[in-house]
C-alpha cells in the first residue's frame, strides 16, 4: 500500500508543480490566436478551409478523424520522431483525442481532468482538477476514463466521472459554470464520454448500464452553452407504467414486458458516441446495452426493448425523437451501439446519399440515410454467430444456439468487447474507405444465477454474467470450479489458430466489403487504439504493445513503426503550426483492460503505465520510455490460521466482487497476492476495502457490498494464493 499511495501522491505533486511552474499570463502571447478557444459552429462546418486545426474529437463536423495535411507522407514518414511529451500524472486509461485550436491543445485525462498546453512546445498553460470520487470510481464499469472535451466560444466543456457538466474558460481554465447532470446518485451513473455540441447546447450522456441487475436508466441532457441551464432531457428507455411519458417512450413501452420487475431500469445509456449534423439540425445518439444483459431477466416475455442498442436521432432544440434504428433488438450480449458515428456523402447506385455510418459491437457495419434513419446497407465486418443474418428489413434473424445461455453456457461471436468498441474509426474521402480497429474473438458467456453448479452466485452492482474471451490456452477446468459445468468448444480445438486477435481493417462502405487487413495484436486480449487517416494516404494507429504504427491507406503496408513504451488506446490526431505538421496521441492503458494482465513480450510489461501526451514531428528524436517496471519476487508467506473452508469462501467472494479489476499477474492494478507490510495487515486491508482508504487511486469503498467477515475471507484467500506463488517461485528446478 505504501508504494501505491506514494506513487499516487508523487503523480499529483508532479502535475501541481508543472501547473505552478508553467502557467502564467498568456494574454497577447503571439504564439496563440487573438482569443483562446475561439471556435464557432461556422469554423467547424468549414474545417476544410483550416487544415492545420483539429476542432472536434473527430476534427470536423462529420467526425471523420481525417486530416487534409500532407507534409507527413509516404516519402517523409521515415523521419517521424519525438517532438515533446506532457505527463498527466495518471496511471490508468487515457482515451481522449486532443483538440488543437490556434496553437493551443486541449485534452482530458482520468476523472475528467483537463489540460491546456502550448501545442508547439508542450508547455502546460493550465490544468483543471476534476476531483476524484471514490464511489464514482467504483461505479465506472471500465476504469476512471474520459473520452474528451469540446471547445466553443472561448469555453472548454468536459463531463466529470461523478456526473458534472463543466464549462471552463479556455484562457485560464477557471470554471464558468458547473451543473450536476445525474438524476439520482444512488444509481451507479458516471460520465466517461465526450460532450457533443449543437448550435446552442452542450449534450452529455452517462454510463451505468453494466452495473448489476438494476443498473441505470439511460438519458442525455442538453445544457445552454452560456449559462449551463438545462434545456431538455431525453430518456432512451421507458419507465414502467408511466402514462405521462413522451410519445416515443409510450411506443417503446410496447416492446417491453409490462410485467417486468419494478426494479428493472432498463439500461440504454449513451456513454460515448454522439454526432450532430448542422445542416439537417439533427443530433444522433448511440444507445448502449440493456440492464441486465439477459432479456429473460429484464423482460421475461421478450420484445425488442427499444431503444437499447440503437441509433436515435433527436431534434436538438426540443429533445424530441425524429427517428430510430435498432441494431440489436432485445440485446442479450452487451452489444452496444454507442460507437462513434461518421457522417458522409456517399455515391451509391449513381446517387449521392447523405448517410450516417457505424460499426457497433454486434459485428455489422451499417449505412443509414441520416435524414430518415432508413437502412441503406449492412454487412458483418467480423465473424458473427449471434444471428443467422439480416432479413429484408435489416432485422437480425435469431440464432437459438447463441441466444439462450440461461441454463447452458454459450460461445458467442463477437465477444462482449465487440467487433469494434469505442475506439474511433476513420473515414478517408480520398480513398473512400473506413479504417476500423476490429476485434476478432469469441466470448464464453455464463449466467451466474442460473447455470447449474455455479458457486459464485450474483452480486448486485456487478456484471450478472460470467464472461471470458478464451485464448489459445483456454482450458475449461480453469472455470469449472466456480462457474459449474463448462463445455469444450470445437471452435477452439485447433491451438495453431489464434482464437482472438486485433486487426486494422480497411472497409469499403459502399460495397460493404473488406479491402485489406493488418493484424495488430494476436493471441492475447488487447485493445489497440483508435485510427486517424490523412490526405497524404496514411493511416495512424497506436497499439497496446506501445507501437505507433503508420500504414499505407490503400494497401495496409506498414511504412513506419515507433516504439514508445506506452500502451495506447486513444485515436491519434494531427495539426500544423508555423509550417510544421505534428501528430499527437494520448498514451496510457486501461479501460476494459483494467483487469487484464500483460504478456511478458509486450512493452507494458516492461514499463510503468504512466499517462502522457506524446507528440511527433518530422526530424524528431527517439521517444523517451517511461520508467522500467520492476516486478519483485513474491514475498515470504504471511502466517495465518484461516481454515480451508474460509479460504474457499474467500475464493468465491474474490471471483464475485474483485476479479472484475484484479487479476493475478502484471497488469494495471495491483496483484493482490503480493502483500506488503501494509496490506498483509487484515485491519488495514479492511479499511482499504470498506472505507475507501485508496479511493484517490481508484479503489472505492465497498462497505455496502461486502461484510467485514467476508473481507477477512478474501484476505485469507489472497494470502494463501501468495503462499502458493512464493512456493512455485522457489521450487527447486
Amino acid at each position: 500500500m505504501k508504494t501505491l499511495a506514494n506513487g499516487v501522491l508523487a503523480a499529483s505533486f508532479l502535475i501541481a508543480s508543472l501547473t505552478i511552474a508553467q502557467s502564467g499570463a498568456l494574454a497577447g502571447d503571439p504564439a496563440f490566436g487573438p482569443a483562446f478557444g475561439d471556435v464557432s459552429l461556422d469554423r467547424v462546418r468549414n474545417a476544410a478551409a483550416e487544415p492545420g486545426q483539429w476542432f472536434t474529437g473527430g476534427r470536423d463536423a462529420q467526425g471523420t478523424y481525417f486530416s487534409p495535411l500532407t507534409q507527413i507522407n509516404a516519402d517523409t514518414v521515415s523521419r517521424l520522431g519525438f517532438a515533446w511529451a506532457l505527463p498527466t500524472g495518471s496511471t490508468r486509461g487515457l482515451e481522449s483525442t486532443p483538440i488543437v485550436v490556434d496553437g493551443v491543445m486541449y485534452t482530458s485525462s482520468t476523472w475528467g481532468d483537463v489540460f491546456a498546453a502550448d501545442a508547439v512546445t508542450g508547455r502546460l498553460l493550465w490544468r483543471f482538477d476534476a476531483g476524484n470520487d471514490g464511489k464514482a470510481g467504483r461505479n465506472a464499469c471500465c476504469d476512471i476514463v474520459n473520452r474528451g472535451v469540446a471547445v466553443r466560444g472561448g469555453q472548454v466543456f468536459v463531463g466529470t466521472l461523478d456526473g458534472r457538466m463543466v464549462a471552463l474558460d479556455a484562457h485560464t481554465g477557471k470554471t464558468n459554470w458547473s451543473v450536476d447532470s445525474i438524476v439520482d446518485h444512488a444509481i451507479p451513473y458516471t460520465i466517461t464520454g465526450a460532450p457533443q455540441l449543437t448550435r446552442d447546447a452542450v449534450v452529455i450522456g452517462n454510463g451505468g448500464a453494466d452495473m448489476g441487475a438494476y443498473g441505470s436508466r439511460g438519458y442525455v441532457t442538453a445544457f445552454d452553452l452560456k449559462t449551463g441551464k438545462m434545456k431538455w432531457r431525453f430518456y432512451t428507455v421507458p419507465k414502467k407504467g408511466d402514462p405521462n411519458q413522451p410519445p416515443e417512450l409510450i411506443a417503446a413501452e410496447k416492446t417491453w414486458d409490462p410485467d417486468r420487475s419494478d426494479h428493472i431500469r432498463g439500461g440504454g445509456t449513451v456513454w460515448d458516441g454522439m454526432s450532430y449534423d448542422p445542416e439537417l439540425n439533427l443530433l444522433y445518439l448511440g444507445v448502449g446495452n440493456s440492464s441486465p444483459y439477459q432479456r429473460f431477466d429484464r423482460s421475461p416475455k421478450g420484445g425488442d426493448n427499444l431503444y437499447i442498442s440503437s441509433m436515435v436521432a433527436v431534434n436538438p432544440d426540443t429533445g424530441q425523437m425524429v427517428w430510430h434504428y435498432q441494431t440489436t433488438p432485445g440485446d442479450n450480449w452487451d452489444f452496444t451501439a454507442v460507437q462513434k458515428m461518421i457522417l458522409a456523402d456517399l455515391t451509391i447506385d449513381g446517387h449521392v446519399r447523405k448517410v450516417i455510418m457505424q460499426a457497433p459491437k454486434n459485428g455489422f457495419f451499417y449505412v443509414l440515410d441520416r435524414a430518415t434513419g432508413k437502412p441503406i446497407s449492412a454487412n458483418n465486418y467480423v465473424h458473427v454467430n449471434w444471428t443467422k443474418g439480416l432479413d429484408a428489413n435489416f432485422k437480425p434473424i435469431p440464432n437459438p444456439d447463441a441466444v439462450d445461455y440461461e441454463k447452458s453456457p454459450k460461445l458467442v461471436y463477437p465477444s462482449w468487447a465487440g467487433g469494434h468498441s469505442w475506439q474511433p474509426m476513420s473515414y478517408s474521402p480520398q480513398t473512400g474507405l473506413v479504417y476500423i480497429p476490429v476485434r476478432e474473438a469469441a466470448n464464453l458467456i455464463v449466467d451466474l444465477q442460473h447455470n447449474p453448479g455455479s458457486k459464485i452466485g450474483y452480486v448486485d452492482g456487478f456484471f450478472k454474467t460470467g464472461m471470458v474471451i478464451p485464448d489459445k490456452d483456454y482450458n475449461k477446468a480453469d472455470y469449472e470450479g466456480l462457474w459449474g459445468n463448462i463445455p469444450d468448444f470445437k471452435e477452439l480445438s485447433d491451438k495453431s489458430k489464434s482464437p482472438q486477435q486485433s486487426i486494422l481493417r480497411a472497409w469499403d462502405p459502399v460495397h460493404q466489403r473488406k479491402v485489406w487487413d493488418q493484424v495488430t495484436t494476436r493471441d492475447y486480449f488487447a485493445i489497440d487504439g483508435g485510427v486517424m487517416s490523412t490526405a497524404s494516404g496514411l493511416v495512424f494507429e497506436g497499439l497496446a504493445d506501445g507501437e505507433l504504427r503508420v500504414s499505407d491507406a490503400r494497401t495496409g503496408q506498414i511504412l513506419k513503426s515507433i516504439q514508445t513504451g506506452s500502451a495506447m488506446m486513444a485515436a491519434p490526431m494531427t495539426y500544423m503550426i508555423g509550417g510544421v505538421q505534428y501528430v499527437a496521441i494520448m498514451a496510457g492503458y486501461g479501460g476494459t483492460t483494467i483487469g487484464m494482465t500483460y504478456p511478458d513480450s509486450t512493452a507494458p510489461a516492461h514499463y510503468l503505465n504512466e499517462g502522457r501526451i506524446i507528440v511527433f514531428k518530422l526530424g524528431g528524436g527517439t521517444v523517451p520510455t517511461p520508467p522500467a517496471r520492476h516486478t519483485p519476487p513474491f514475498p515470504a508467506p504471511t502466517p495465518q490460521a484461516a481454515t480451508s473452508a474460509t479460504i474457499q469462501r474467500g475464493s468465491q467472494l474474490f471471483a464475485s466482487n474483485c476479479s472484475r479489476c484484479h487479476q493475478f499477474g502484471v497488469g494495471l492494478v495491483p496483484d493482490l497476492r503480493r502483500m506488503d507490510d501494509g496490506t498483509a495487515d487484515p485491519v488495514l486491508f479492511r479499511r482499504i476495502v470498506l472505507e475507501g482508504l485508496l479511493a484517490q487511486a481508484g479503489m472505492g469503498r465497498f462497505d455496502d457490498m461486502v461484510k467485514p467477515s467476508e473481507v477477512d475471507a478474501i484476505h485469507a484467500y489472497l494470502i494463501d494464493e501468495g503462499r502458493k506463488a512464493y512456493e512455485a517461485e522457489h521450487k527447486p528446478s
